[in-house]
């Protein structure tokens, strides 16, 4: 569920710089473009062997930041990948956010980068992000102990009395927090606000099984300044905005690690007991395994903080960005009402339970959440690291170097999918979305760290917008998407709704 995979670190230097730079003659770009040549011409690669991709490195220091950070403030910020890809192929390189780095809009590429975890590349992020979550987080872990951690939470998600329980839930968690908006009838819905209320709330719930609350409410309130720091300059000092994350991630250590001491307790007592949340699942494994392979309770409690993070950024952006895809697209509205509403009919008349299986088998339903994931690109590349040097498709990419596979160029790319930008779910029917399902469309990775919580992700999205189209009709106002340093709506995405429940 966590994502870690965000192009996201703001270089706060960038903004600083920015005047100086744009200010600089044309004479000087027009100077460092011929350096920039005259560094291409002097490469020489043996025939046959693979090749150093080509690209520039921009600017000494800041390199090309400017132009990337640019880019996500417009409708377009794969334009620039797009402008190097139509110069230097899919495969470039180029230096931004501090460092020299590959990158690679190629769908073949990217799924080699997913699928060789290990030893040929391994976890790379920014310091900032470094500095939050720590050397124990499951961003950062490799090898046999990912691949154990990665194991038992996916498996716990997996069980049948998981799903059956999250199901009803995710449920009630929705209706309630729907049920509020009648009371605002006359005033707008700010969509983007709601959708975190019922992702946290369901996250915390299926991490720890705290309900609505004293406790929830402090997590909530904690773990919105402690974010705030994974996108910063990394500076510690008083006052600075890592030092504030760094402050609220030691009070959220304080309680959550107390839980965890408390259900330590309690399942050594009990040996063992029913695993009824993620965090249940870690202290079973750690209760069942010897001193030298148990998982470590600080270690318990700083990843159950990161996977918080799905419900504070990743699913609520989806389901934000779900209502203005289908605001703007009525046809497509109508077609997933109709179909939501056919199931609700069922469910009067027969007095049964919705069933997890019922919402994922919705054909229509899941159509428009692909193509929500798909166009969002709420998770829109992955870092990695080269500890030694690796050739893929004939490009070398040399040691030490980071990768950066680009998932949001892929999914925009107009070779893998028509008219990429027109928010289509008919194009999941048949077709080239279908046959590219597997290389090119990968909202949640790949490879051994795939998202463990993507069938859950799915189902929050299934139930928010079965309840959403079978209750509400509405009128979005008009909002932009903001795309760095990470993915929202400009104004929160206000609406204006009108109840149909008679």
């Amino acid at each position: 569920m966590v994502t870690g995979c965000w192009v996201l670190v703001g270089i706060v230097v960038g903004s600083i710089c920015y005047y100086w730079f744009v200010s600089s003659s044309n004479k000087s770009k027009e100077k460092e473009e011929e350096e920039e040549k005259e560094k291409e011409n002097q490469d020489q690669y043996v025939k046959g062997r693979p090749q150093v991709p080509k690209g520039r490195l921009g600017w000494p220091l800041i390199g090309e930041t400017l132009d990337f950070i640019a880019c996500g403030y417009t409708s377009r910020p794969v334009s620039f990948m797009e402008s190097r890809t139509s110069q230097y192929g899919k495969v470039f390189k180029t230096h931004i956010l501090g460092t020299p780095i590959i990158v690679s809009t190629d769908a073949e590429v990217n799924k080699v980068v997913l699928q060789n975890h290990g030893n040929t590349f391994v976890p790379a992020y920014p310091k900032s992000i470094k500095e939050l979550l720590g050397k124990n987080s499951i961003l950062q872990i490799n090898g046999s102990l990912h691949k154990r951690v990665h194991g038992l939470i996916g498996g716990f998600l997996k069980s049948p009395q998981f799903k059956a329980r999250i199901t009803r839930d995710i449920e009630n968690s929705v209706k309630l927090n729907l049920a509020g908006w009648t009371d605002h009838m006359h005033h707008p819905i700010y969509i983007q606000d709601e959708t975190q209320k019922i992702t946290f709330e369901v996250l915390v719930r299926v991490l720890m099984s705290i309900g609505p609350g004293e406790d929830l409410n402090f997590l909530k309130r904690e773990f919105e300044e402690f974010i705030k720091g994974l996108i910063c300059l990394p500076i510690k000092l008083p006052g600075t905005r890592l030092y504030k994350s760094l402050k609220a991630r030691e009070r959220l250590l304080k309680m959550v690690g107390k839980i965890v001491e408390e259900k330590r307790k309690a399942k050594t007592q009990e040996r063992g007991g029913p695993v009824c949340d993620a965090m249940d699942a870690l202290l079973r494994d750690s209760c069942d395994s010897n001193d030298a392979q148990r998982l470590p309770l600080d270690y318990v409690a700083g990843n159950i903080i990161e996977m918080m993070i799905p419900g504070e950024e990743t699913v609520p952006m989806a389901m934000t960005l779900a209502v203005k895809y289908l605001s703007d697209s009525p046809v497509a509205l109508d077609k997933l009402r109709e179909e939501n509403m056919e199931l609700k009919k069922q469910k009067v008349d027969s007095s049964e339970n919705y069933l997890w299986t019922d919402y994922m088998s919705l054909p229509f339903t899941q159509n428009v959440i692909s193509e929500t994931l798909r166009m969002a690109n709420i998770i829109n590349a992955i870092w990695r690291k080269a500890p030694g040097d690796v050739e893929i498709k004939g490009y070398l990419i040399p040691k030490g170097w980071c990768v950066l596979a680009s998932f949001s160029s892929v999914h925009m790319d107009e070779e893998n999918y028509e008219h990429p930008y027109q928010f289509n779910p008919w194009r999941w029917e048949k077709g080239e979305a279908a046959l590219n399902y597997s290389t090119s469309f990968t909202p949640f990775g790949g490879g051994q760290r795939l998202c463990p919580g993507l069938e859950l992700s799915r189902l929050e999205l299934s139930i928010f917008l079965h309840h959403l189209v079978t209750s509400y009709k509405w009128v979005a106002e008009k909002d932009e998407i903001i795309h760095f340093p990470t993915v929202k709506m400009k104004r929160k995405l206000p609406i204006s709704i009108t109840s149909t429940i008679t």
